[in-house]
């Protein structure tokens, strides 16, 4: 299984396969990795952006948090592409200024 940072798109090389601490970090960026972005709970479009019904609210989605229900998402995040996005728009947004 293939895991990869929801902030720069790193492949991941997890010790034990999908579980990570609260503490533990991109080696590449150094974000946080227990976090809403990479969980497959994870949905934009869902109430409070989670699926798992008794999940508490997190409000920091890019910071680390101590939820019960994390599960690493399979798969490249489609956070890292609206990431991408939003860059591509702050770099247009920039060359008007």
């Amino acid at each position: 299984m293939s895991y990869y940072c929801f902030k720069c798109g790193a492949k991941l090389e997890l010790a034990t396969e999908g579980k990570v601490s609260r503490r533990d970090s991109c080696d590449s960026c150094s974000s946080d990795l227990h976090v809403c972005y990479n969980c497959k709970f994870y949905d934009s479009s869902s109430y409070n952006e989670c699926r798992e019904p008794q999940a508490e609210r997190v409000l920091e989605k890019d910071r680390a948090n101590f939820c019960d229900y994390f599960v690493f998402r399979e798969g490249r995040s489609t956070n890292t592409q609206a990431a991408e996005r939003e860059k591509a728009k702050k770099a247009l947004d920039d060359l008007f200024k």
